[in-house]
């Protein structure tokens, strides 16, 4: 995976990692500062979900045009890069691509909200709501961009930024999500944590619980 690093004269970071912050921070720190990838079939399937929506490009279906592969940057969130798609009805609509199910967590809608401010910013234009097309069930899910989402979103792009500067990578927090982590092997969550043997024991036994 290829991942952005800002030059030193511009200090944007990829809209990409407020996902993997808001998933795990230390999975953000091996991918952002380690720049540690690992591929399995669920980042395999999204690489080639995304390879396709990202193809650069315009077309028009009515009243609607789409933009695939749109180059996005926000100079007040420090933030920059691509929408897979951008549908002007005529107000912009971003539309990501996600592979799966939508998540119990709120890491692909930040992402999502971030184009919007971005293309906020860019175009001087309020955009309320957009779009994650999700692989399985085939179908998009809308996102409105709520007050809350909107906060949620620009406390993780500056968490973000601060965690760059300081250039360490956190502790592992170890949670059944961990299993679903390509990154698992190389970030050893149990041997990472500042957790101690019992509480070690005890994550043992939540896993075990939940997997009955």
């Amino acid at each position: 995976m290829a991942v952005s690093t800002p030059e030193a004269d511009d200090d944007a970071l990829p809209i990409s990692g407020l996902q993997h912050l808001a998933f795990c921070p230390r999975q953000w720190a091996l991918i952002h500062l380690e720049q540690v990838w690992v591929e399995n079939v669920r980042t395999a399937e999204g690489r080639l979900l995304h390879e396709r929506a990202d193809l650069s490009g315009e077309s028009r279906r009515a009243s609607v045009r789409t933009v695939r592969g749109m180059w996005l940057r926000s100079e007040r969130l420090r933030l920059t890069g691509r929408a897979d798609i951008v549908e002007f009805r005529p107000a912009p609509y971003p539309v990501e691509y996600k592979r799966g199910k939508s998540k119990p967590n709120d890491c692909d809608t930040v992402q999502l909200c971030a184009q919007a401010l971005c293309l906020e910013e860019m175009l001087e234009t309020a955009i309320e709501r957009g779009a994650i097309f999700y692989g399985s069930p085939r179908r998009r899910l809308e996102i409105d961009f709520t007050p809350e989402l909107r906060s949620r979103t620009e406390e993780l792009a500056a968490a973000m930024h601060r965690l760059y500067r300081r250039r360490v990578t956190p502790a592992a927090t170890p949670g059944p999500y961990c299993r679903n982590c390509s990154l698992v092997d190389v970030c050893l969550p149990e041997a990472t944590s500042h957790v101690d043997a019992a509480g070690w024991v005890a994550l043992q036994l939540c896993f075990l619980q939940q997997e009955v």
